[in-house]
């Protein structure tokens, strides 16, 4: 059994609660309500296709170089770079990356918890205590939103206390199968509903009209966020990896897990989106435009939910409402366990200690954005839409310049003991070298100006 004191940093038990914990990393809210319209407001499958070719063609390059700065340096982001290299940049990269992830986890707290107080909105509105639902639903009432927020912190330390196996891995066992049973089951449901199937057309039909520098940048934007990449979580995870893992095949593993469930989340949300249209709701902004993020999931749906009516609109609502705060919480135990990675590795502080001390302080800026949401914009575009492909920018010069190709492939070779003669490891190479950056480079700049 792994420990997790700062000696012995801890270990998945088994590859399945590795990929699991990764996939949990990768799927967030991104998935469930940021994908669904990013894919129906440009060009519906066009958006798949060309978020299906980022994924895969630039994600899981990255992520297996993370996997394999993590498994050869068995330390944090930070530690990791100082070990691989003299190079005094590159630990600033690592540190780059802790503070990307602590400064989204600082709102991703607050729009968590508003995922987890719509799971009482919904009962409140259904035994008729209007006023009480409509207090909690208030995400301009920032009491309310710094209860949730801590709530929701208080269960992502509980989780990251318990340590790498104990914690989790075990969180994750439970959680992930959870989260696929319940949107399994509601995507059945709404697929045979009437009005569904105009949902599904704009959803799978694709408008390679639409296929823009925008869309690209949108779907870039998708991938880094929803893969995780670019914030040291899977340098991180990496480090708890067995030498015995496939980090090729566990790295394949999680991306296919993290597009199959955007791709799942979207059967589900866009014909919902048409059902409710089909039941007087209305889904459309003064511009034409779908009424995308919290305006989706927190007015849209619940009128769907309360159309329903009776026990039925009751599940159904606290379901979902569950199924995206499962869906969160996998995510906000990656991000908090990186930055507790760092204290433990560099600092020599038990775990149960770090995690607490990390916790309360990214909690603290979390309060201060509960009474001032307006700032979650700002501080999404600094360290997500620009800090995580730049993060990953540089982690592809790193590993194709510095600590060179040639030695993450020694360390991929442990668990793929022929991928130094595989002709998957040379197109690799050439990714991360030169296809990965120049894509990454190009989008950046045309981001920023």
């Amino acid at each position: 059994m792994a420990t997790t004191s700062a000696d012995n940093r801890g270990t998945w038990n088994s590859k399945f609660g590795f990929i699991l914990a990764a996939a949990g990393s990768a799927v967030g809210l991104g998935n469930i309500w940021r994908f669904p319209t990013e894919a129906a407001s440009n060009g519906g499958a066009a958006f798949l296709i060309i978020y299906l070719i980022c994924c895969f063609l630039i994600g899981f390059p990255i992520m297996i170089a993370e996997l394999s700065i993590g498994r050869n340096s068995q330390k944090n982001p930070v530690g990791a770079f100082k070990s691989l290299s003299n190079n005094k940049f590159f630990p600033l990269v690592g540190m780059w990356g802790i503070l990307c992830g602590v400064m989204i986890l600082s709102f991703y707290t607050i729009i968590a918890g508003w995922t987890f107080s719509y799971v009482f909105v919904e009962i409140f509105t259904f035994t008729g205590m209007n006023e009480a639902a409509a207090f909690i639903g208030d995400f301009n009432n920032g009491f309310v939103n710094a209860i949730f927020a801590i709530l929701f912190m208080g269960c992502t330390i509980g989780i990251i206390r318990g340590g790498v196996s104990e914690g989790i891995e075990r969180a994750t066992k439970l959680m992930m199968p959870l989260l696929v049973l319940i949107l399994i089951i509601m995507t059945v449901y709404v697929l045979f509903q009437p009005g569904a199937q105009e949902g599904i057309r704009a959803y799978l039909l694709p408008d390679f009209s639409k296929i823009t520098t925008g869309l690209v940048l949108a779907a870039l934007g998708q991938a880094f966020f929803s893969l995780s990449l670019g914030m040291g979580a899977l340098i991180t995870y990496g480090s708890y990896l067995s030498k015995k893992e496939n980090i090729v095949e566990a790295a394949g593993y999680v991306t296919i897990s993290d597009v199959g469930i955007a791709f799942l989340a979207g059967l589900l949300i866009m014909p919902s989106i048409f059902l409710a249209q089909s039941q007087g709701v209305v889904i459309y902004n003064e511009a034409g435009d779908f009424l995308a993020g919290p305006s989706l999931i927190f007015q849209i749906l619940p009128e769907l939910f309360s159309q329903m009516g009776g026990i039925l609109g009751l599940v159904f609502g606290v379901s979902f409402f569950f199924l995206l705060s499962l869906a969160a919480l996998t995510s906000t135990v990656s991000l908090l366990e990186v930055p507790t990675s760092y204290v433990i590795d560099e600092h020599g502080v038990r775990r149960k200690k770090a995690a607490l001390g990390v916790g309360l302080s990214v909690l603290a800026v979390s309060l201060i954005i509960s009474f001032n949401t307006s700032l979650i914009d700002h501080i999404d575009y600094i360290f997500s839409t620009v800090g995580l492909p730049l993060g990953g920018l540089l982690i592809c010069i790193f590993v194709g310049y510095y600590w060179k190709t040639t030695s993450a492939i020694d360390e991929i070779k442990n668990g793929f003991k022929d991928a130094a003669d595989s002709w998957f490891t040379t197109a690799w190479s050439v990714f991360i070298k030169f296809i990965c950056p120049v894509l990454i480079l190009i989008i950046l700049i045309r981001t920023i100006f």
